[in-house]
């Protein structure tokens, strides 16, 4: 996968200039999980902006591994940054409550997974609105091309700093960065419910799903040339192509009438 090597120095100090822009003299609110994404937005937030300027939150469930909320204490602690751990427990039982559903029920099962992330955006903001700040996203270009991820969750961020690496590319700069090997070798898993992994959903896995991703979006191949370069099934191919027009939605403004005829001048 030569095509997705990176020159990490270089990757580095473009994605440092773009939060410090970005930012300005604003604070950031992160969510940390422990994994693989979080972890190495949360490390480049530091060299941009410097540890104090950081919060993390650290938003468990019940069925959180414990090895994830100790990978995140871990970074935290190591970044230097300051960080408060909330269980989102009580938050989504009182939803279910309110509406007298069970979560465990499997026809509800998204449904609650999805507001889970909704929950976790909501104490993201809130902090943020406490310091006047914004919330860094951790998503990558691999959930970000498919869909991958809650609209108005995870996808409901001020800026997107890594949005433009694959997950694999970032799997290699979280070992440039030095973060800890089980870090980022961990398997992808939003953790939405109750044994919730990425393996469970996708049809392979980001090794080789992001180059496959790559010949379609960045090399421009048509999906059977791109998939037997990728020596994946043409439908796999299909798979992402359709997921791509699927979660259009999640990437654009909802449709609107609104027209804006005349821009008002710069002062």
């Amino acid at each position: 996968m030569d095509f997705l090597k990176l020159d990490f120095q270089k990757v580095v100090k473009e994605i440092v200039e773009f939060i410090q822009k970005i930012v300005g003299e604003k604070d950031v609110v992160v969510g940390l999980s422990g994994g693989l994404d979080s972890s190495v937005t949360s490390a480049l937030l530091v060299k941009a902006l410097g540890s104090e300027r950081v919060q993390g939150l650290i938003m468990p469930t019940y069925f959180t591994p414990q090895e994830d909320i100790e990978d995140a204490i871990w970074l935290a602690n190591h970044l230097g940054i300051n960080y408060k751990v909330i269980s989102i427990d009580r938050i989504l039982d009182s939803y279910a409550e309110s509406l007298k559903l069970n979560p465990e029920d499997e026809k509800y099962r998204m449904a609650f997974g999805n507001l889970r992330a909704r929950i976790r955006m909501c104490l993201l903001y809130f902090y943020a609105n406490l310091i006047g700040g914004l919330v860094a996203g951790t998503g990558d270009k691999s959930e970000i091309l498919i869909g991958y991820y809650t609209k108005y969750g995870d996808g409901g961020v001020d800026f997107l700093p890594i949005a433009h690496l694959y997950k694999t590319q970032l799997r290699e700069l979280a070992a440039y960065l030095d973060l800890p090997r089980r870090i980022y070798t961990k398997p992808s898993a939003p953790r939405l419910f109750p044994g919730h992994v990425a393996l469970n959903e996708l049809p392979v896995d980001y090794s080789k799903l992001d180059i496959l991703l790559f010949n379609i979006f960045d090399e421009g191949l048509g999906i059977e040339e791109a998939a037997k370069r990728a020596e994946l099934p043409i439908d796999i191919a299909v798979w992402v192509c359709r997921r791509y027009y699927e979660t259009e939605h999640k990437r654009k403004m909802p449709p609107s009438l609104l027209e804006i005829k005349h821009l008002p001048p710069i002062i």
